[in-house]
Formats: structure tokens, C-alpha cells, sequence
């Protein structure tokens, strides 16, 4: 036994003596699993340990520091940046997926308080009964991404043209430091006690530990602003000739604040998405379009629409963007929706059946099935965030730097899609994905329903696939880093430190040592210290 087994084995006897048995574990298939996200495996952690509430958190990550061990925090483990893969072999990962209750919903007061391992499909599906709901409420992946996790990385696409990401929507969080203290942010912060309904009571302790990949602290619970459910949803699909128009008119959308969500896909992208369509989920979530639409017999006639939708309409070669407007009323719907075609035709649209949106919307968190595309195939995204105006030359950057790849992509059977998204008025993002054949991850085959599981078969190892993906992948990223373009999520993927101003980066270290003086939490994320 090598002296981190020996550790190991010690902190694991002192953790199972403090938590519930059943909380520490040692066996390797979940070591392993706990230490890689979706396109990124690390150093195999020492324990994993899935604490049930915030008290067993503070110990576990107590025990953790006493010992010498780098702590590591993680949810849904659905990302693309390696932020939870380990750099150590003496590493706790704290599985927070246990600590999934809805703390307190306050329809009078319009705030939600819930754990970090609350999916975002489940607070949504808390808060439905009650006509609430979050602003930007998820991601696609809402089914296994937590409420935890979205916060340490960014999560966005539900609600986002309009509102922004789902940290715009934060009030307050409560963080396990380093030493096992518990921090409150926000008006949660008092001594007196009282309802965390306001976030900047004296500086934003919160946005601290927003995007940091749990480098500051471990989120244990978070409590976000609620809004009332629109009573009424219209949608809209418009195909461009080139990337330029739907970037433009995306953009337009945008600014004009005309929709909740704007996205555009390229061709291959589109075409595979209305291929997709699954015109019997979207009729088996007829009562769901029913509610939107203002009764279920709208609702049938709407969902008919989604059924009848020519799938042969489609130009070829077209980017296409998709469209959620809601509001109040069927009157201001239709005015957003009539407003939407003006701008789609001023940039060159051509209306398309609105299939895509209207089904999205219906099943807004489905199953992760498409952690693996439909044939097995592995996949990876990269997101870059820029200035509406800055998106058209960006883009043309971007893909100029795809296409010096094309040769070695074909040789390699590697292709791209995209995906552009509206982040509220302010901000364009843009997400290419490479897809590729590659023997999976344990993050795939755990994600993946046992159906389509038993459909498949796993590609081989093709080391040298991945080694040009992640040449690609780097290069993106410098790209990214050379126009000045944000992240949804660094992890250990993105720069960060190093690309801060001197001041900021000074603060930023000292922060640090102030709140993790050993460098235990998640080392080597945003290019802090690897302890």
C-alpha cells in the first residue's frame, strides 16, 4: 500500500466514523466515475463521499483538510472542461447529488431556496404547481445538471435571451470554506434572522463564488428570484441562406428583447433536429403545450401543427434560428411573434414550421440519451461569449480556423455543428461542437437510458481523433482568449488567471489564500493553485 492508500484508507475510516456509512466510498468503478466529466478523465480520486446535508458536507471537507487532501466538488458531472477531474491522487470528491430537497418555496415573497444537488428539471417541476417559475430556469441537460453545478459553471438556455444566465437570477448562497465554516451571502448573511429575499445588501458576496468552479467554497444551498409563468407562449423558426443573416437577425431579436429564447443552428444541425422531431413525445406533452397556449383545445390545434409540419420544407444548406416569445397575453405574443418575422425578413428569413421550438419547449429537460449522438459517437462543446457586435467578424474567425482543419477532420471522421445562442440583450454566444468516434467515458454509459444503451455499441479507442480534437479544442480556446470572448464554464479547460489584468489577478490570489490558505478546493481549476 503506497502512503496515498495508506492516507486514504485513514480518512476513510475517520469519515464513515462521522458520516453515514454509506456516504464514503471506496470502490473504483465510482472512483473513476466521480473523477471525469464528459470529455476529460483525471488523476482517479483516493474516496468519494456523498454527504446528505450541509453539516455532513463541513465535516467531510474538515476531515478532507486536516488530512492534506484537495476536495473537489461536484453535481451532475455533465461538462466539457475537465473542472472535476482531479490533479492529485490524494482527492475527495464530494458527490452533492444527496443533498436534493427543496428547502422553501415563498410564492408571496418570490423566492425559491434549494439545495445544490436539486436538478434543474426538478425545481422546475417543484415550482410549476405554485404558476412559478426561475427566469432562466436550466439547461438541456436539466435532467442530471444541479442547481450546484450550474452555478459553478454558467448555466444558460431556458429563459436566457430575456434573462440572462440562471446567476442573474441569484439572491443567495450558502458555501462550505475550506475549514468546514459555513458562509452566508446576501440579506441570509444577517445575524438577525430573516427571509433571503435580496442579494446586494453591502457587497456581492455571492458573485464570489458564481463561475468558480468551487475553487472559493462548496455550495451547499442557493436561493434564487421567482417569477410568474407566462400564461401565454408563440414560436417562431426562420431559415437564412448563410450564417451571417441568422447571426444578424439573432442579434436584432436580441436587442429588441422580442423573445425568452433565440438560438440558431447550422445546416447539418437543423436538418438533423427537424429529422428528430419526435412528433409522438410532443403529442404526449400535448397538456403541457395546452397550458401555454391558453386551453387545451388551442392546445391540440397546436400541437397538430407540430405533427403536420413538413419536414421536406427545409432549403438545403440553411441556418436556421428558433424562437419563444411569451408573455401576458395572446395579444402581446403575437406582437413579439410579428416583430420577430419583421427582423427574420429584413436579415433574408424565410419562415420554417416551428416544430423545433414548440417541441423544446414542451420537453424542455428529456432524457440524456444524447450524451452520445445516434451513433455512438462522442461529442464535445466549446462556448465563447462576445459582444453582439463583435459576433460576425468573431464567427468568421472561428470558422476560418475550423476550415484549415478540414482535411485532418475527414481523415479522421471528425465533424462539427454549431450552436448560437442570445444571452439576453447584451451578449452572443457561440458554441461549436466537435463530434467524433471514440470509446466513451463512465459519464456516458451512466448517463445513457438502458435502451439506448442496448442499441448501440461502443466505438473503439481512437486515440488519434482525440488527439486532433483536443489540437482544435486548444486552439479555439486561443482564439477565444485573443478577442477578448467569456466562458460559460472554465473549469481547467479556459484560461482565467492568467489572462486577468494584473490588479485583478492579485485579488484574486489573495482571495484565495484567504479562503482556502491550502489550495484544497478543486487545485488547478481557473489556474489556481494545485495545492
Amino acid at each position: 500500500m503506497n502512503d496515498t492508500a495508506r492516507r486514504a484508507a485513514l480518512l476513510a475510516e475517520a469519515l464513515r466514523s462521522e458520516l453515514d456509512a454509506e456516504a464514503v466510498i471506496t470502490d473504483d468503478a465510482e472512483r473513476e466515475f466521480c473523477s471525469a466529466d464528459l470529455y476529460a478523465s483525471g488523476v482517479t480520486c483516493a474516496l468519494v463521499v456523498r454527504p446528505t446535508d450541509r453539516a455532513a458536507v463541513a465535516r467531510a471537507v474538515a476531515a478532507a483538510a486536516r488530512a492534506g487532501f484537495a476536495v473537489i466538488a461536484r453535481g451532475g458531472g455533465l461538462t466539457y472542461t475537465g473542472g472535476y477531474a482531479p490533479v492529485r491522487e490524494d482527492t475527495v470528491v464530494l458527490d452533492l447529488r444527496r443533498l436534493d430537497r427543496i428547502v422553501e418555496i415563498a410564492p408571496d415573497d418570490m423566492y425559491v431556496t434549494v439545495e445544490a444537488g436539486v436538478t434543474w428539471k426538478h425545481l422546475h417541476a417543484a415550482l410549476a404547481p405554485h404558476g412559478l417559475r426561475l427566469p432562466c430556469y436550466g439547461t438541456f441537460s436539466g435532467a442530471g445538471a444541479t442547481v450546484g453545478g450550474g452555478l459553478s459553471n454558467g448555466a444558460l438556455f431556458f429563459g436566457t435571451a430575456r434573462f440572462g444566465t440562471v446567476a442573474d437570477a441569484l439572491l443567495g448562497l450558502e458555501v462550505v470554506l475550506a475549514d468546514g465554516s459555513v458562509l452566508a451571502t446576501g440579506q441570509g448573511a444577517l445575524t438577525a434572522a430573516g427571509k433571503p429575499f435580496y442579494r446586494t445588501f453591502g457587497p456581492d458576496l455571492a458573485g464570489l463564488f458564481v463561475h468558480d468552479a468551487g475553487v472559493f467554497g462548496v455550495k451547499t444551498a442557493a436561493t434564487f428570484r421567482l417569477m410568474r409563468a407566462p400564461a401565454c407562449s408563440g414560436y417562431a423558426s426562420f431559415a437564412f441562406a448563410d450564417a451571417a443573416g441568422a447571426i444578424a437577425a439573432l442579434s436584432a431579436v436580441a436587442r429588441a428583447d422580442l423573445a425568452e429564447e433565440a438560438y440558431a443552428f447550422d445546416p447539418e444541425t437543423t436538418r438533423r433536429h427537424l429529422a428528430d422531431v419526435d412528433i409522438g413525445g410532443a403529442l404526449r406533452a400535448l397538456a403541457a403545450v395546452a397550458r401555454g397556449q391558453g386551453g387545451v383545445l388551442k392546445g391540440l390545434r397546436e400541437s397538430a401543427r407540430v405533427a403536420l409540419a413538413g419536414r421536406g420544407s427545409l432549403p438545403l444548406d440553411a441556418y436556421s434560428i428558433h424562437l419563444v416569445c411569451a408573455g401576458r397575453s395572446d395579444a402581446a405574443v403575437t406582437a413579439d411573434l410579428e416583430a420577430c418575422r419583421a427582423v427574420a425578413r429584413q436579415h433574408g428569413g424565410v419562415e420554417l414550421p416551428d416544430s423545433i421550438p414548440k417541441v423544446v419547449r414542451a420537453q424542455p429537460f428529456p432524457p440524456l440519451d444524447d450524451v452520445v449522438g445516434a451513433e455512438g459517437e462522442r461529442w464535445a462543446a466549446l462556448n465563447a461569449k462576445i459582444a453582439h457586435s463583435d459576433a460576425p467578424a468573431f464567427v468568421a474567425a472561428a470558422e476560418a480556423l475550423l476550415a484549415s482543419h478540414s482535411a485532418g477532420m475527414e481523415r479522421h471522421g471528425i465533424r462539427v455543428s454549431r450552436l448560437m445562442i442570445a444571452v439576453s440583450n447584451h451578449a452572443f454566444s457561440y458554441e461549436p461542437v466537435l463530434h467524433w468516434r471514440d470509446a466513451w467515458l463512465p459519464g456516458h454509459r451512466r448517463a445513457m437510458s438502458s435502451g439506448k444503451l442496448a442499441r448501440l455499441h461502443e466505438p473503439a479507442e481512437d486515440p488519434a481523433a482525440r488527439a486532433l480534437v483536443h489540437q482544435i479544442r486548444g486552439q479555439l480556446v486561443d482564439l477565444f482568449v485573443a478577442h477578448g470572448a467569456a466562458s460559460n464554464q472554465i473549469g481547467k479547460t479556459y484560461p482565467y488567471l492568467s489572462v486577468l489584468r494584473p490588479e485583478s489577478r492579485a485579488l484574486l490570489e489573495g482571495l484565495k489564500r484567504q479562503l482556502d490558505p491550502g489550495g484544497a478546493l478543486n487545485p488547478g481549476a481557473l489556474e489556481l493553485s494545485t495545492g
